[in-house]
């Protein structure tokens, strides 16, 4: 298919192959539809694993690759064949497209794509974001770098980069220094609006709090929004996790994988105390949450470690029963935001409970004037316009000094 008669509005991507778990080293992988293993995604990630990248980036390159590979079927182009022409296409598409559901839409289908009134956040909806087209270029990009330097793939990589009409590639680069491939912005990234992070207002927190139906819940929340955890360290804690002394909680950090000990309030020390009292498994080195759940066979209910998908079903019924749409990631910004903004702590404290690797990323994100305070200072600066414009015009006198008349007439010649 050539590029004249190539319409990507009119291209639907075939439900071939899939994304499933495999028990070798790589934990998912790429299967066509007869079940067989796409060989050159399964050795691109045997690598892209053996560079210490986590189980969750493995399955979400893997998603990417399996889209790809449905592109190139469509477009009838094999994989090592493909040029920026296929990537470039590829992107029109992105941008145009739907994303396929496995079931349609019920109670969502009405607010897809608005705005929460109470929370001022959008819901999703089904187009493609400009985050998930880069990150899809990026796997792209990693891909067939890593097969041309294997020797197996296109002579160029179908990523291009972007080239700069105002400076050569490289016209900064230290002469000490080696080069590096893939320096620079790939040239069709979309751009990424800068999204300012929003301190959930007190009132609305307490709401929150109050709609929630377990000590579980209140305490797993209680803890994010003291501390900033991210879900997936909250949710990876044991109970020898917990120093019940020192009010602090250890978290393995999502990049570094390293082990934090991270302070906690009061409060949510008694949160967790009075979830533990409930009865779940007290051994300290299993999960410290735990969720009911009936398994098959007719054993009835049974604790089962908490996983994100239960924790998400959490803010469901509480988005549901308040017509909002909070997520837990609304708490890790408004912890960070009010550390940020305490006098008493500097930029590393704020650093280091977030875990970021890079105090820049700190200062970027947080270190941001509130919205609603520039609009309060705006609104009193036009008050004061307003106000000034109805003061009755200074009295003139001749022979006397104005500033005298200033003071006599409390100052109204200014």
């Amino acid at each position: 298919m050539n590029e004249q008669s190539r319409d990507v509005r009119a291209i639907q991507l075939p439900r071939w192959g899939r994304v499933a778990t495999d028990p070798g080293v790589v934990p998912w992988l790429v299967f066509d539809e007869e079940g067989k293993v796409v060989q050159p995604v399964r050795r691109f990630l045997i690598d892209f694993i053996a560079r210490d990248n986590r189980t969750g980036s493995v399955r979400s390159y893997a998603y990417d690759l399996l889209r790809w590979w449905r592109w190139l079927r469509v477009v009838e182009v094999e994989w090592n064949r493909a040029t920026s022409e296929e990537v470039r296409d590829f992107v029109l598409w992105l941008r145009a497209a739907t994303k396929p559901r496995s079931s349609a839409r019920t109670h969502s289908a009405p607010t897809a794509g608005t705005t929460n009134p109470i929370t001022k956040k959008t819901y999703l909806d089904d187009r493609y974001k400009p985050r998930t087209i880069r990150h899809s270029n990026a796997v792209l990009r990693s891909f067939y770098d890593f097969w041309i330097e294997s020797g197996g793939g296109p002579l160029v990589d179908p990523v291009p980069l972007a080239r700069s009409e105002r400076r050569r590639l490289h016209s900064h680069h230290n002469p000490l220094e080696p080069f590096r491939r893939g320096e620079g912005r790939l040239r069709y990234n979309p751009k990424v609006p800068r999204r300012r992070p929003r301190q959930m207002p007190d009132e609305r927190w307490n709401e929150l709090f109050g709609a929630l139906r377990s000590n579980r819940d209140r305490a797993i929340l209680a803890l994010a929004v003291s501390n900033g955890a991210r879900a997936a360290e909250l949710l990876g804690v044991r109970g020898v996790d917990l120093d019940w002394g020192d009010q602090l909680m250890r978290v393995v950090r999502k990049g570094t994988l390293a082990e934090q000990w991270l302070p906690a309030s009061p409060e949510a020390f008694v949160w967790t105390r009075l979830y533990l009292a409930e009865g779940p498994p007290a051994d300290p080195q299993l999960p410290l949450w735990w969720t009911l759940r009936r398994r098959d066979h007719g054993e009835g209910l049974a604790y089962q470690p908490m996983n994100y998908e239960a924790l998400r079903a959490v803010f469901r019924r509480v988005n549901a029963l308040l017509g909002t749409n909070w997520s837990m990631h609304d708490l890790r910004h408004t912890a960070a935001l009010r550390i940020a903004r305490d006098e008493s702590l500097s930029l590393r404290d704020v650093q280091t409970i977030l875990g970021h690797a890079h105090l820049s990323t700190t200062a970027d994100v947080y270190l941001v004037e509130e919205e609603s305070q520039v609009i309060r200072r705006v609104q009193e600066h036009l008050a004061e316009l307003k106000e000034r414009a109805h003061r009755p015009a200074p009295p003139v006198a001749v022979g006397y000094d104005a500033g005298d008349l200033d003071v006599l007439f409390g100052g109204g010649a200014a």
